[in-house]
Formats: C-alpha cells, structure tokens, sequence
C-alpha cells in the first residue's frame, strides 16, 4: 500500500469533517483523518482522535490565547495546556510511525507548523476572510501547494504569490429542478443556536411557503403549521433537493452545497475570525451568487426578500462552479506521488 495522506481536521463547527470526507471518497484506503472528536464520524476512512486544545470545550473557539507572549508566527500557544501537549505529541508520533506522503492541514497554522517541523510536506487549507496576518503567511510559504474549497472567482485579498501557489476546487454543478415553494434554513455548529422565535415570525408571513429547519434552532413560543424544525441531520444536500430557496450563513461547507444545488440563496454572514464569512458573503453577492443580508430582517421584509432571490440569475450560480471537491482528493494523490520524488 502507497504511504498515507493524513488530513488534519480542526473542530470548529463540522465543515472541515464534511469537507475531509468528501475529498477523502476518492481514495478512502489511503487517507487518515485526524482531530478532536472524529471516533465513529468518518465511516469508511481512518481516523484518529487528538486530544481536544480548547480553553473551554463548551465554549465557541476563537483560535485566540490569554498567553502574555507569542511569536507572529502563532495564532493559539497557551502556557500550561495538557490538551495541547497531547495533541501535539499525538500527531508528530503518528507522522514518525506511518512516515506519510503529505498532510493536509484544514485549518491551524500550528498543526501545518509542527508537520513541516516532522519534515513533511503539507498542503494548507485556504479559508476565505483577510489572512495577511504574519502567522498565515509564514504558513503558506511553508505549504508545498495551497488548497481552496471555493472557486477563483470568490476568492480575494489574497498576494499573488498565494494565488499562484493555489490550487482552486469548486463545488461541482448537480442543480435539479425546483421541486415546491419550500424554504430551507440551515444553520451551522460553529456559533449560537438560531432564535427559533424569529425563523417562526418569517415563516407565519409567508404561510404559502413550506419553511424547514436544520441544525441549532431555539424552540420558538409559536409553531406555525408551516414550519417544521429538523434538529441536526448528516444530508444537508438531500434536503435541498427537495425546497426552492435556501436561507443560511457563509460557511464554505453550506456555500458549496448551495451552488451545487443550483438553489436561490439568502446569506447571512456569522462573524467568524479573519472576516471569513463577511468576506466570502461579500464575494458571492458581486458574482450575483446570493442576495447577502447583514442581520436577520424584520419579518415583514421576507416576503420580499424572497422574491428577490428568485430573480438571482442561474447561470451566475453556473459560473461559480468546478469539478467538485472529490478532484481534490485525486489532485492530493498526484501531488503526493510527486513529492516522494523530491527531497
């Protein structure tokens, strides 16, 4: 068997395990996940759990420490951290018994950092959002290739010399038709849970649409008969399939499953570290992709914002979208050949 891929998966939110999976089906048998919280959530593909790094695991992880002193070239280096050392000892151990062709780190400067430190190549994850910061930077000049989960037309502020060092892979197109007048709002694990309160209001506005639910929701006072809420599920595309407008934040993981879909989409931005989702969100509303909302509307405007959405042009979607991100994973197996050719 060839020399494994491992694929380090950080653990805000669940887009990075999803998107892992997806690039990982091209090759199940030679890739190795490996983050906090993957026991049992990776069917068909190795994993590894490291030991959780967060100051509070119940509390929404910045990527920020307290500590008094950091080198630039660090986001997250708390003193005294258990978790930390575990984690740390844990993966430079599994990069010294398995000798891997490369890893991809989705996403830590840290964890991209402490490969190459295992001499080991790496490929870095590009997020969206501002990541001129020194710590990015010395990140991706370390990376042999950079890896973006969006297309190049999305992408922004980034040096030249980091967008010639990326290699660019967008959701592939799988739209089908429109099968009702259902509205889907998805809502993520990498923040606070949703008002249900106020996903109610919108739905009693609009009583001849069909509004579902996905993820953290707030059971509302009043539940319309329209509305129905779903708790967690795994498909989020499945449910797509099935609406005709979908409503949520700028997460690359739901951005990429929308374009896919083919569906009108209604963004709102969750502030995230770096401008992520503002800038992403940004981006999708000049490629006529989504109409952007900067908080959650009065009820009475949804009737109108959903209309507007409608008049969102297809083929704006259309152009947005690329091979899909299982040609990642085969992109990863050529990439990882032609790096044991080099030293």
């Amino acid at each position: 068997m060839s020399d494994p891929i491992g694929y380090y998966v950080h653990h805000q939110g669940d887009g990075h395990r999803q998107r892992a999976l997806e690039i990982a089906s091209a090759a199940p048998d030679r890739f190795v996940l490996l983050g906090t919280g993957l026991t049992g959530r990776t069917p068909g593909v190795a994993s590894i759990d490291l030991d959780d790094d967060r100051p509070d695991a119940d509390d929404v992880f910045s990527g920020r420490d307290a500590a008094s002193a950091r080198p630039d070239a660090l986001h997250y280096a708390p003193y005294h951290h258990p978790g930390v050392r575990a984690r740390a000892a844990r993966f430079a151990g599994w990069i010294a018994r398995t000798s891997p062709a490369l890893v991809v780190i989705d996403v830590s400067v840290e964890m991209a950092m402490l490969a190459r430190l295992c001499s080991t190549p790496v490929v870095y994850v590009r997020l969206s959002g501002d990541r001129s910061d020194p710590a990015h930077l010395d990140a991706f000049r370390g990376a042999a290739a950079l890896l973006a989960p969006f297309h190049e037309t999305l992408d922004s502020l980034a040096p030249d010399w980091v967008r010639q060092k990326t290699h660019y892979v967008a959701p592939r197109d799988a739209s089908g038709r429109r099968q009702d007048s259902g509205v889907l709002v998805v809502h993520g694990r990498g923040g606070r849970p949703l008002d249900g309160a106020r996903l109610a209001e919108a739905a009693a506005m609009t009583p001849d649409r069909r509004w579902t639910g996905v993820g953290p929701i707030t059971s509302p006072p009043v539940l319309p008969p329209n509305l129905q809420l779903r708790g967690w599920i795994e498909n989020v595309a499945e449910e797509m399939d099935k609406v005709e407008i979908v409503v949520g934040a700028a997460g690359d993981g739901l951005v990429n499953a929308v374009i896919a879909a083919g569906k009108p989409f209604i963004c709102l931005p969750e502030p995230r570290a770096y401008g992520e989702q503002v800038i992403k969100a940004a981006a999708l509303a000049r490629a006529g992709a989504a109409i952007v909302l900067d908080h959650w509307p009065e009820a009475s405007r949804w009737p109108a914002i959903l209309q507007d959405s409608l008049a969102l042009r297809a083929c704006d979607r259309q152009a947005v979208t690329g091979e899909g991100l299982k040609a990642a994973g085969d992109w990863l197996l050529g990439l990882a050949s032609d790096m044991r050719g080099r030293t």
